[in-house]
């Protein structure tokens, strides 16, 4: 009950300062797993892209929160939580522990000596004109269950992981960090790496306006400014498109809306 009351508390505060106009540009707001990803410049951006939502959204989609920042204080951590269901990643992956050494097992000289001598190597069949060498076949691509399962613990993607796994939608900023120029930074390689991993999850890009100047960085005061969030086109990882072309596409998709 509590949660429930600062969730309509929030909203209203949120809303009061800032409008919190949301755009519906290139696709409807849908009950369907999505991942938002849009730019960042705020710590605000997580609260307003969530009271930018219907209500029936808000309730199956989970902002991502910065753990270090939003559990500095117990009331952060009540409230990224309790009321926003955020999902908290770390900013820097947790050093793996080297495997161990695995002991070299040295071949038996008679047995390699033997085997020379009475089995003939590819170059020698092909050499006198038997088959040549069959060629290797290239390397299969891993599934996106594969990619999941893979992932380490110590992965700074793996709570987004869970939470996708679980059926929910998440927001994510790609960036990493917040940005102060007018564009996006280039776009690390989560999107890319959740886009691998969930096919079948919708990508919608977003872009958010002005809430940088509610709350700039190092204030604790915010101004009443006039938001707003404009939601884009979904787009999707082509069939074996690369990383980084992929991410700049994605950028560019948040930067197009700017103009809308």
């Amino acid at each position: 009950m509590l949660a429930k009351l600062m969730s309509l508390l929030l909203l209203g505060i949120v809303r009061f300062l800032t409008g919190s106009q949301a755009r519906w540009y290139g696709c409807p707001p849908k009950a369907e797993q999505r991942i938002y990803f849009a730019n960042h410049q705020s710590h605000a951006d997580m609260v307003l892209i969530w009271a930018a939502l219907p209500e029936e959204l808000r309730s199956i989609t989970r902002p991502i929160a910065a753990k270090d920042y939003w559990t500095k204080t117990p009331f952060r951590q009540w409230i990224t939580t309790a009321v926003f269901n955020a999902v908290y990643v770390d900013r820097q992956a947790t050093p793996a522990r080297p495997p161990a050494p695995v002991a070299a097992v040295a071949p038996d000289i008679g047995s390699v000596i033997d085997a020379m001598a009475t089995s003939p190597s590819d170059a020698d069949t092909a050499m006198a004109g038997g088959p040549d060498p069959s060629p290797e076949a290239p390397p299969r691509a891993p599934t996106p269950e594969e990619l999941r399962t893979a992932l380490p613990e110590s992965d700074p993607l793996a709570p987004l992981v869970r939470a996708l796994e679980s059926g929910d939608s998440i927001v994510i900023f790609p960036e990493g960090t917040r940005g102060h120029g007018d564009e996006p930074q280039p776009f690390k390689s989560g999107l890319f790496k959740l886009a691998q991993m969930f096919p079948q999850v919708v990508l919608v890009p977003a872009w958010i306006n002005n809430v940088q100047r509610v709350m700039p960085k190092g204030e604790v005061v915010p101004v009443p400014i006039l938001c707003s969030v404009t939601f884009g086109a979904p787009i999707a990882l082509e069939s074996g498109e690369e990383r980084r072309p992929f991410l700049d596409r994605a950028r560019r998709a948040v930067i197009a809306l700017r103009e809308v």
